[in-house]
Order: structure tokens, then sequence, then C-alpha cells
């Protein structure tokens, strides 16, 4: 089974990772994955394309940006037949997460999930052996298993149903894959809040990529502990997805309509030098260009991030970075408690003096 996830028989391996440094202090690191038509820097962001596309940018803008990867979503250009094109370096989602948002429109059995079109009605059978198909098809660099995605919050005895049915779902998504050589399978750790659930979920697959279930509306303080169990699963010479998460920067409250500066100042994107936070304003409400300059920004900005992480990481000064970006943020101090619970497990203090 494992050699099904990252190479074909002849030995050809789909994906390869090389860690370049590590953090003294806590367990951040940054690495090298090469992938069949990239080498991706982490720890990395992904914009999110769910139809294979990113809303109001074009391929170019991506490349300008230097994205190197984004995420596409099965259930989505699998059920209108969208392709992404063939250079493009991408992760694909296997179309679990539908049985959370589209929960209404869905009826999961040990079979699959049967999913109603939100857009014609038509009947969709998503199998573990269907979401790999279609993923093949679209041939993304790296696939996931289909899991039984459950709502963070939800507790009970469908919680270890979902999480004893994904371990068994991986077999059959191993079994369906066609491209072992180019497309690497992430397998995915469930369990919901549960840290006995999602160590048993570990242990029945032959590893571990990504961590699964959580982001969905529960306390950030349970957030990270479930978090840090499922990282001290996951295997150390491998990669670390974790799912679902991004730090969304709310740019338009933030903008006014007699402020000539641009978003930053000290950004080196398009839309930051030639366009000011007033143009901005006037837009924003009526014009589609509005969509474009302000998404040019927001991923340049969580991509600048990725990139002075990882600096400060090869640099040995992670958790200094991590102080002063929390200054930046939080200039008063007013911390969330959760946050500071959380860098304290990984022996961060937010309250430590600034190095000058």
């Amino acid at each position: 089974m494992g050699n099904s996830l990252l190479m074909a028989s002849k030995g050809t391996h789909a994906l390869s990772l090389k860690i370049i440094a590590e953090c003294s202090t806590t367990k951040a690191r940054t690495c090298k994955m090469k992938l069949p038509h990239y080498v991706v820097d982490t720890p990395v962001f992904m914009p999110v394309g769910t139809q294979g596309t990113l809303k109001g940018l074009l391929p170019q803008q991506l490349e300008e940006l230097d994205c190197k990867i984004m995420l596409g979503n099965t259930y989505h250009l699998g059920h209108r037949y969208i392709c992404i094109g063939k250079s493009w370096r991408s992760t694909q989602d296997s179309g679990g997460f539908q049985m959370v948002s589209l929960l209404k429109l869905a009826e999961i059995t040990e079979e699959g999930v049967k999913f109603e079109s939100p857009h014609d009605r038509s009947e969709m059978m998503l199998t573990p052996e269907k979401s790999i198909e279609i993923q093949n098809s679209i041939g993304a660099d790296i696939i996931m298993q289909l899991d039984d995605v459950v709502h963070s919050c939800v507790t009970g005895p469908r919680v270890e149903e979902a999480m004893y049915r994904t371990i068994r779902w991986l077999d059959r998504c191993i079994a369906a894959h066609k491209r072992p050589h180019d497309q690497c399978i992430f397998p995915i750790v469930q369990g919901g809040l549960y840290p006995d659930l999602r160590k048993k979920c570990a242990e029945g697959m032959y590893q571990v990529f990504a961590i699964g279930g959580l982001s969905g509306g529960e306390e950030k303080s349970q957030f990270w502990k479930m978090v840090t169990i499922s990282t001290d699963i996951l295997p150390k010479e491998k990669p670390r997805y974790l799912m679902g998460v991004g730090f969304a920067i709310d740019l338009v409250k933030d903008i006014y309509a007699k402020d000539f500066r641009p978003i930053d100042e000290n950004c080196k994107c398009s839309t930051c030098q030639q366009y000011t936070r007033a143009y901005l304003h006037t837009v924003v409400q009526t014009e589609t260009v509005a969509c474009q300059l302000v998404t040019v920004h927001n991923v340049a900005y969580q991509l600048d991030l990725m990139r002075s992480i990882q600096q400060s990481i090869v640099e040995d000064r992670f958790p200094e970075f991590i102080r002063r970006f929390f200054n930046k943020q939080f200039p008063n101090k007013d911390y969330p408690e959760w946050a500071v619970d959380a860098l304290k497990s990984v022996k961060v203090d937010l309250n430590c003096q600034l190095n000058s």
C-alpha cells in the first residue's frame, strides 16, 4: 500500500521532500517539495481555485505573483466537467468537504456519497474510486483520498464511524489510483476533536500527510490542540498539509475614501504599486475590477508572509519572527488567549522582549 502513495512500481517518485532547516525552538521547518511540475518551498500558502481558477485572476497573474501551487475541488470540477491547464501545478481536494458544505444535498453510505447538484438537481455518486478517477483525469500533482468528513463540532459515534470509514476508503483510493508515477495521494487523518480517534486513524493508515476535519467552527483552543496532536503523529520525513486553514485579511474594511496610500506601503504587488486606497474605495462595490485588484494584493500578502517565515526558519529566528508579527497585529498586546497558549506549547512566549 505504501508504494502506491508515492511511487510507481518502477520506483519513479511523484513527490520527494528535502528538509532544508528546522527551528531549534518550535516544530517549524522549511522544506523543498519536488513535484512533477515544480519545486515548491514550504511552508506554502495555496490559494483556493475551486473550479480550476482563482476568482478574479488570470493564470499569468498567478505566475507573476510567483504562486507555485493552488487548490482545486474534485466535486465542482468533476460535476461540471472542467479541467485545469495541463502545465499548472496543483493540489486537488477529493470532494469530501462537500459532505459538510452540501450536507442537505448529500447521502453518505459505505459505497460513497450521493450528491444532488445545486445547479440542475442531477445526481452524482462520488465513491473513492470515482474521486480518484476524476483526480487522475484532472492531472493535479497532489491528490487527496476521499475521506468521510463530519463537521468539526459534531460529537458522538458519528465521528468514530467517519474515522474508520476514512481508513477503509483510503485502501479503495490507493487501489483505484492509475497514475502513481506522477500523482501523489495524500492520506488524511480524521477523528474530530477526539485525540484518541486521531491517533487510531493514523495507526490504521500506512502514512498520513494531511490533517482534516478542522477549521469548521470549533473553538480556537480546541483547534490548535488537535493540530499539535496530529503533527506529532505525522511522519517527519513527509509533507504536512493542514487542510482548510487560511489567515484571510479583511482588506476592504480598512480602505478609506480620502486615503491616497496603497493598501500596504511595503508591498510590491501591482495593486499596491499602481492604486490607492481611495481608488479602491470608489470601485470596490461597483466595478468587477476591484475583485481582481484586491485579490492580487491578498495573494501577494500571503505568499510574502510564507517566504518570510521560510527565511526566518533558515536563519533560526522563527520565534522572534512570531513575536514581531503578533506585536504588529496587536500593538496593545491584547493577544488572543488561544494564540498565547498555542505558542507556549511550542516554547514561544509572546511577552518576551523583542531583540533590537
